[in-house]
């Protein structure tokens, strides 16, 4: 019976410790306010060089409201998300010269502009599934590593009705 009740109130922190990670994902302690007055910085690409038809990951911080990602003639302005790091998939036109280039990143929250540099490569990219290109989330680290928890937990319990005598045998 204790076992039990210690398996219950074991599950039920663990469910609360997965449900709030997104909360203090959303809220980064000491982190800076959604649409800061910065403008956007932290410009990064994924990856940096592309091929002519495949698509690229832009993020920026400092876009607390979102805002839009351009770069003529590469591929057509595309909005950004909002938070406190945005991120916009962009395609790559098939037509793109290949060479460097740079993308422009702006908020609506702000005037300012922020570049980045990126290379097009000639040829088109496969056209493949995420395949396994990107590791889990927070979410997903907390969720597992609960589970995982409850799982020693119960054949912790599972060894420790076994090793008890039985009554009425030496």
């Amino acid at each position: 019976m204790r076992v039990l009740r210690a398996l219950t109130v074991t599950a039920a922190a663990c469910a609360a410790i997965g449900l709030s990670v997104p909360f203090a994902a959303a809220n980064p302690v000491g982190g800076p306010p959604s649409g800061g007055n910065g403008g956007p910085s932290n410009v990064t690409v994924n990856p940096y060089s592309v091929h002519q038809g495949s698509s690229m990951q832009v993020s920026a911080a400092g876009c607390g409201h979102g805002g839009t990602v351009w770069s003529n003639g590469n591929f057509p302005q595309t909005n950004l998300s909002a938070g406190s790091i945005g991120f916009a998939t962009v395609r790559i036109f098939n037509h793109a010269s290949p060479g460097n280039h740079t993308l422009s990143v702006k908020c609506h929250d702000n005037s300012l502009v922020a570049t980045h540099r990126f290379t097009i490569l000639p040829g088109n990219g496969a056209q493949g599934g995420i395949g396994g290109s990107f590791g889990p989330s927070a979410t997903e680290t907390a969720i597992g590593a609960s589970l995982v928890g409850v799982a020693a937990l119960g054949a912790g319990a599972h060894v420790m009705r076994r090793r008890r005598p039985i009554r009425g045998r030496a």
